[in-house]
């Protein structure tokens, strides 16, 4: 099969509705030939499309790891160039790939965590300060999303890192979805000391629109404030 129809046919099985039977499907491909199509795929900017591709880019960079580490990391560095202004490109889909990615492979995670995390944080004057902050509010979304990924599967490598406190300004964010998106990491990482930042978001009607167990979801940025707030209460009562 070329390079081309094997590339539509990724495609048409991303467009569809069951993840887990695309993914059963994938893993019996050529997993660089997967990863080929799910680039074009992290990249469309139909809901559903998008999603499985991402969630699909996890289990397979997950997979060539296994043959080959260093071919995973040359996918890592394929994304990260995405996001330089240098690519020419602008990066769709590229922070919620890498995070789908770490969330699925620990060592990735560990190599490349820090370099997700620079996404949220400006240069500064020191040597140590080497943020790449992302100003793009629609990359915001996909970057906030990924942290809220990592902060339900690797919590303590976000932790040791203070991403609370990159997190808080984005509750600020003129964006309904990255406001929303941020308070429901906070809920996963937060202490209650923040809990009166969450609640400052009472009222907030804006709407968020994020993928989760295998589903694209709803929620107001109130409701997912209200529930992270809540789930640090109960992790404090504990």
């Amino acid at each position: 099969m070329s390079g081309r129809k094997i590339k539509s046919t990724v495609l048409q099985l991303l467009a569809g509705q069951d993840l887990e039977g695309i993914q059963s499907q994938l893993a019996a491909m050529e997993v660089k030939d997967v990863l080929h199509a799910l680039f074009s795929g992290i990249c469309r900017s139909e809901e559903n499309l998008h999603w499985h591709a991402v969630a699909c880019m996890g289990p397979n960079v997950a997979r060539l790891a296994k043959l080959d580490m260093e071919e995973a990391r040359i996918v890592m560095r394929r994304l990260l160039w995405s996001l330089n202004d240098e690519s020419g490109g602008i990066g769709w889909g590229a922070p919620e790939a890498m995070a789908e990615i770490m969330a699925c492979h620990e060592g990735l995670a560990e190599e490349y965590i820090h370099m997700l995390i620079s996404y949220m944080r400006e240069d500064g004057d020191e040597l140590c300060q080497d943020g790449n902050y992302l100003e793009h509010e629609i990359l915001q979304r996909g970057l906030i999303w990924g942290i809220a990924r990592l902060a339900a599967v690797r919590p303590q490598m976000l932790m040791q890192r203070n991403v609370v406190n990159d997190l808080l300004p984005y509750l600020q964010s003129p964006d309904a979805m990255v406001r929303g998106l941020a308070a429901k990491s906070l809920g996963l990482l937060g202490t209650v000391d923040i809990v009166g930042q969450l609640q400052s978001l009472q009222g907030d009607n804006g709407l968020v629109r994020f993928f989760e167990s295998g589903a694209v979801c709803s929620a107001s940025v109130a409701d997912l404030a209200s529930q992270a707030a809540n789930s640090i209460f109960s992790k404090g009562a504990c």
